[in-house]
This record gives structure tokens, C-alpha cells and sequence, in this order.
């Protein structure tokens, strides 16, 4: 007779029913799943490709998958203390678990739901190194689950010893490095089997994070977790070495070509590289790409030798510097620092330093706009401004020269005076001259005081290169950029460089004005009691620039272009120094004159061309007022039409009096050779 359980053994077996049935729900998917996984094979141990750069002739710039030679080491090639550090940092119990260290997980999801954010993950070596070859970035639970496949096909089908291989010549440890072999390359200089076991530490501790624990971006955070994962070695025993962490000497020698070529370019192109196409850099360094980039490998090659030439060794002073075609926005050539290996940071695009009188053509652009004319007159004195708050503010002329008579814009931008720029910001209203400098392409904050005639905003290289390019191209709105398209591995364009399309609000016509004005630092006729600032290099120019130079007691500037060239130096101390040498206050023009000189060599000569509108005469550059043949002095200069002079600098003649032949306008060789000689 079968007993029917009662209520109460009813009640009792329930939930052991559902026990029983939930784990064997439970053992059947994981049995299904392993059995899918092992059914599926072997994944690849590596789905990396390499992403390469070409110059703009198409000869190839470099390969972003550790920018070395890409050699799969062996762990018989790997210092033993690299792999004892990269286990203790990365994933301690890495030979006790089959993929998933579950205690770690548990313990940082509740960490995790504690905090209501993710702030400590759980991931071991093997699913780090599942990540890296098959998957994106993406924070969501498909890649997770994916990432969770791939792990268990990993520990699967290959050893320990395989997959800590495939993880150390895989993963990222920044600038570009992919693998141990590079990065030892890169950061020691030195195979990785021959790492100490404080260079494993530090080398160990960079990819959990490679923007701040690279010893080149970040030393502090660096040594701080050198020394932990140091201490963690010394604990487990694998280290004997004094308690003291030994001193590590990190590469400092010029940078290889096998290394890296044209470094700062390089990091700037991968950032625009991740930055067009929506990715990590990490990510679209290692998909194959063939990005077309805009440099001109003669160009790039003279920008790094004159600043070599130029910049003694065995100085700490800095350079950045930065060539763009003016019409497009194409960035040609790139130096941020004196030497890539020993510092990465890109001083051409990311410091930002006061520029001094290089700032002034903005000020003189707004002053045009405002009834200004290159004749207008003010006076050059010692003054003391007063300010609307109450206060004063007395800049000074260099090395307190003074014409203490009227000078004209021509003669003020010429020799740089200080007074006449402050003056003239002060008439016109900073407010305005910040407005008209942001709209040529400054987009670092400007002070809109006094003293921002002087240049005394912070402002990057790259940001006056983009603003001296509107100028020579009359106002067009291009921006700077190094990518002109990339292609995938099919072979198909998935990104081209599109022009932006936005409509101008800058003055052609008294852009032109300014740009004839900006080619005075290096005409002497403007000389009066000082020498036009650009007196030193003119002798090595062989064609028409413009430009302006800029000092500080920290900073010295150089910005110039051709018709078709823009290019902006920057030379000084990262701490802020005083530049205490006079040599280095003019390496900036140095570097400015050689490399245009070397970029324009057998290039034919170009005037810059006036627009529709504009008037050239002749004037006499003392009094302001148009030339004759008895002025002791004349110039040839640009005017928007109807405001040129209309009187004469002799008063015993007026128009007509004067010839036919000394009416007449210049003609282009006369111009040429009054330029010249």
C-alpha cells in the first residue's frame, strides 16, 4: 500500500525538490557549457594586428604594435623576477584557479555594490589575456560573458605556462608598447631576460594602468607601486636583495629608429587615430588599420635635426615645435620635446606657456578692425597705465629702450614695443581682442586685462600655430589635424579627412594688412631706436615671411609662415626657469629661420598675394605719411583701400608735383627687389 505523505513531509520536501532541481538545472548548463567551449576548439593565441602609419608620400612612418621588432619571447626568455612580479601584481593565486578567481569576484562585487560604482575589479591573468586578443573595452555583460567563454577555452586547451606566455607578449604597457619585449626595449633598453628585479617591478606595475604608471608621464605613482609589488616579492621570497629598493636606470639614450621614429608625432597621431574612430588607443593600434597621415617625412626629419643642432646636449632647455599647411589645417612636421626616450610629454600640443609678444599681431588685427590703419601713431614712453579698479600697471620696452616720440604700428609690431600694444588694447578694449583671438583659433582662457598685449594668457603651440594659420589664409577656419584617411584590412576606407564647414567671420582684408605688417621684423627701413626683432635671422632668409617672436623671462617664441608654410617654436625650461643666457632667448628664431629655409629649399619663390580691396603705397615709415623720392625712408605698404595716406611727407609737394613715374605703383620686380636688397 503506497503512504501518501502527509501535509508536513510535504512541506518538508518542497524546497529540497527545488534544491535538487535548481543544482541539477545548474550542473547541466555548466556541463553544456564546457561542452560547447570544447567543441569549439582552441582559440588563437594571439588576434592582434599591427596598425601602420604612412607619411604623406605613402612610404611607411611605423607600426603601432610595440613600434619593435615584433618578437614573440619565450618564458625561458623572460627574467624569472618579471614573471614572479607580474603574477604577485596581476593575479597571486594564478596557478591554483581554472580561469576565475571566484573569491576575488565575490569580494569585489561587494565592494562594488557598497560603493555603487565599480571601484575594484577581479579579472585574472587569464581573462585579462582573453580580453586583450578577442574583445573590446565595452563595459556590459555580453563581453563579459564573452570574456568568460574565451577564458575557460584558454584553460581548456593550454597550459599555465602557455597562457602566461600569450598574456606577457600581449598585453599593453603604454606609449605604444605591446609586450615585454617591447617594453623592455623601450623603457630599459635591454632584453627581458636580463631585468633586475626592481626594473620587473616597476615593468610589472605599468599595465594595470599604462596612463599612470608610466615612470615617463607619471614617476610618482610609478615608484609608489614599484615599491609595493617589490615588497610583495621580498615577502613571498622570491627576492633576497636588501630591504632598500635598488635605483633603476631607465633609458635615456637618443631614441632608436627601430624603437621609435618621430615619437611625439606618432602618440599624436594615435590619439587622433582612437579619437576619429570612437576606440581606446589600445584598441585601434592593434586592429590592422593603414592610417594615411599628413607628415612630411623631409620636413618632420629637418624640424628634429635643427632643433638638435640648435639646443645644445647637455641643457635641460626644451623645444616644441609645430609646421602646418596655413590652407588645410595638415599638420607636417612635429617635435615636443629634445629627446622622445627621455621624456614623452608633447610639449608642441599639451604644455601651455605665456607667448609673449607673439602675441600681438591679435591685438593688432582687433586695432585694425577698429579705425586702426599701419600709419596710426601713439606714443612710445615709460608710462604708467592706470587701471579702473585703481590700480597701475607700467610695462616696460626692452631692455627700457624707448623711441619717446610717436612710432607708427609698422614700427611698433617691427621692433615690438610695448607700450604702443598696450595702448593699443587698452583703446580698442581687451574684451574684443580676446574675442578676435579666439576666433583665429585660441582656445586656452584669456585674460581679458591689460597685460594681454603682452601675451601673458597661457597658450599651446599647436593652438598659435592654428591662429598665425588663419591669418595667412585670409581667416579660413582650419583646424590642425594628421590623419587624412584610414583604411581596414579589407582594404576599404572606412575614415577620410573632411574639411570643416564653417563659415568665416575674420576680415580677409585686414588679415592681408596684418600679414604685410608681420613681415617687418625683418625689413630695417623699421629700424629706429631699436633694430626690428627679426635683424638677427634676416640674413639667412632667401624669400618674403611674416611673422612675430615672443620673450619672456621664462619663454621664448618664434611664429612665422610663407604663403604656404606656418610654423611656431617654443623654447624653455618645463620648471618655468629664467632663460638667463642670451643664446637661448634666440634659439627659438634660430630653429624658426633653418628649418623654413631647409622646407622651402628649391621650392620657387611666393609673394603673399593681396585680396580684392587692399591698396599698396609707398610711405615713409617716421612720419606715417605717403613717400618720395626725398624721404630719407620709404616702405612699400598694404592698406584696406581708402585708408592709406593722402598726405605727403614733404610738405612743399603735394600730388602734383610729383612725376608720373614716382605716382606710379611698384611692379613686382621692383618690390622683389626692394625686398631683397
Amino acid at each position: 500500500m503506497i503512504r501518501i505523505p502527509t501535509a508536513r513531509w510535504q512541506k518538508w520536501l518542497r524546497p529540497k525538490r527545488l534544491a535538487a532541481f535548481f543544482l541539477g538545472g545548474t550542473l547541466t548548463a555548466i556541463g553544456g557549457l564546457l561542452l560547447i567551449c570544447y567543441l569549439m576548439g582552441p582559440p588563437p593565441m594571439t588576434n592582434k594586428w599591427s596598425t601602420t602609419f604612412y607619411a604623406n608620400d605613402d612610404t611607411i612612418l611605423g607600426e603601432q604594435y610595440g613600434n619593435t621588432p615584433k618578437r614573440w619571447v619565450s618564458l625561458e626568455e623572460v627574467s624569472p623576477h618579471l614573471i614572479h612580479a607580474t603574477i604577485l601584481a596581476e593575479d597571486k593565486n594564478f596557478y591554483k584557479h581554472h580561469g576565475f578567481a571566484w573569491k576575488r569576484i565575490f569580494a569585489a562585487a561587494l565592494q562594488n555594490i557598497r560603493a555603487g560604482a565599480k571601484v575594484e575589479g577581479a579579472s585574472t591573468i587569464t581573462q585579462q589575456y582573453a580580453k586583450n586578443l578577442y574583445l573590446t573595452n565595452d563595459k556590459t555583460w555580453t563581453r563579459k560573458f564573452k570574456e568568460a567563454i574565451y577564458s575557460i577555452r584558454l584553460e581548456m586547451f593550454y597550459s599555465k605556462e602557455e597562457i602566461l606566455e600569450g598574456y606577457l607578449n600581449t598585453i599593453y604597457y603604454g606609449h605604444g608598447m605591446y609586450g615585454i619585449q617591447a617594453a623592455s626595449d623601450y623603457y630599459m633598453d635591454k632584453d627581458p631576460g636580463s631585468l633586475t628585479a626592481a626594473e620587473a617591478a616597476l615593468l610589472a606595475g605599468i599595465p594595470k594602468g599604462p596612463s599612470y604608471y608610466s615612470p615617463f608621464q607619471n614617476k610618482e605613482l610609478a615608484d609608489e607601486r614599484q615599491e609595493y609589488i617589490y615588497g610583495l616579492m621580498q615577502e613571498e621570497g622570491y627576492i633576497t636583495e636588501p630591504d632598500t629598493l635598488p635605483a633603476v636606470s631607465l633609458s635615456t639614450e637618443q631614441e632608436r629608429d627601430t624603437i621609435r621614429r618621430a615619437g611625439y608625432f606618432q602618440d599624436y597621431i594615435t590619439a587622433e587615430l582612437a579619437d576619429v574612430l570612437g576606440m581606446e588607443e589600445d584598441e585601434a593600434v592593434s586592429a590592422g588599420y593603414h592610417v594615411h597621415t599628413t607628415m612630411d617625412p623631409e620636413q618632420q626629419l629637418q624640424l628634429e635635426m635643427q632643433i638638435a643642432d640648435t639646443i645644445p646636449a647637455d641643457t635641460e632647455l626644451e623645444a616644441g615645435a609645430i609646421a602646418m599647411n596655413p590652407h588645410s589645417g595638415a599638420i607636417t612636421a612635429m617635435v615636443g620635446g629634445t629627446n622622445y626616450k627621455t621624456s614623452t610629454y608633447n610639449r608642441a600640443t599639451t604644455s601651455k606657456r605665456m607667448p609673449g609678444s607673439a602675441f600681438k599681431p591679435f591685438v593688432y588685427y582687433t586695432a585694425l578692425k577698429n579705425g586702426f590703419t599701419p600709419m596710426t601713431q601713439l606714443k612710445s614712453e615709460e608710462t604708467t597705465f592706470k587701471l579702473p579698479n585703481g590700480g597701475e600697471y607700467a610695462p616696460g620696452n626692452y631692455h627700457g629702450y624707448y623711441a619717446n616720440d610717436d612710432i607708427t604700428m609698422a614700427e611698433a609690431i617691427a621692433m615690438s614695443d610695448n607700450i604702443y600694444a598696450v595702448k593699443t588694447n587698452l583703446i580698442v578694449g581687451a574684451e574684443k581682442v580676446a574675442a578676435d583671438a579666439r576666433k583665429l583659433g585660441i582656445t586656452s582662457d584669456l585674460q581679458a586685462v591689460p597685460s594681454l598685449a603682452l601675451g601673458t594668457s597661457p597658450v599651446s603651440v599647436e593652438e598659435m600655430g592654428v591662429a598665425y594659420s588663419r591669418i595667412a589664409n585670409g581667416g579660413k577656419p582650419i583646424e590642425g589635424y594628421t590623419i587624412e584617411k584610414i583604411v581596414d584590412r579589407n582594404g576599404k576606407i572606412i575614415y577620410s579627412h573632411q574639411q570643416p564647414k564653417m563659415k568665416s567671420s575674420l576680415d580677409k582684408k585686414r588679415l592681408f594688412v596684418l600679414t604685410d605688417l608681420m613681415t617687418g621684423m625683418f625689413d630695417d627701413s623699421l629700424s629706429s631706436y631699436m633694430r626690428v626683432t627679426g635683424a638677427g635671422i634676416k640674413d639667412q632668409l632667401s624669400r618674403p615671411y611674416a611673422g612675430k617672436s615672443g620673450t619672456t623671462a621664462t619663454d621664448s617664441w618664434m611664429v612665422g609662415f610663407s604663403p604656404d608654410l606656418v610654423t611656431a617654436v617654443w623654447t624653455g625650461y618645463d620648471d618655468n626657469r629664467p632663460m638667463e643666457k642670451v643664446k637661448e632667448l634666440g634659439y627659438s628664431k634660430e630653429i624658426w629661420a633653418g628649418f623654413m629655409e631647409a622646407a622651402h629649399e628649391g621650392e620657387p619663390i611666393k609673394a603673399f598675394r593681396p585680396p580684392a580691396g587692399v591698396r599698396g603705397v609707398f610711405v615713409d615709415p617716421d612720419s606715417g605719411l605717403l613717400a618720395t623720392s626725398y624721404c630719407e625712408k620709404r616702405r612699400f605698404t598694404y592698406f584696406v583701400r581708402g585708408t592709406e595716406p593722402k598726405l605727403y611727407c614733404h610738405p612743399d609737394l603735394d600730388e602734383n608735383s610729383l612725376t608720373p613715374k614716382q605716382e606710379a605703383p611698384p611692379t613686382r620686380r621692383k618690390r622683389w627687389f626692394d625686398w631683397l636688397f
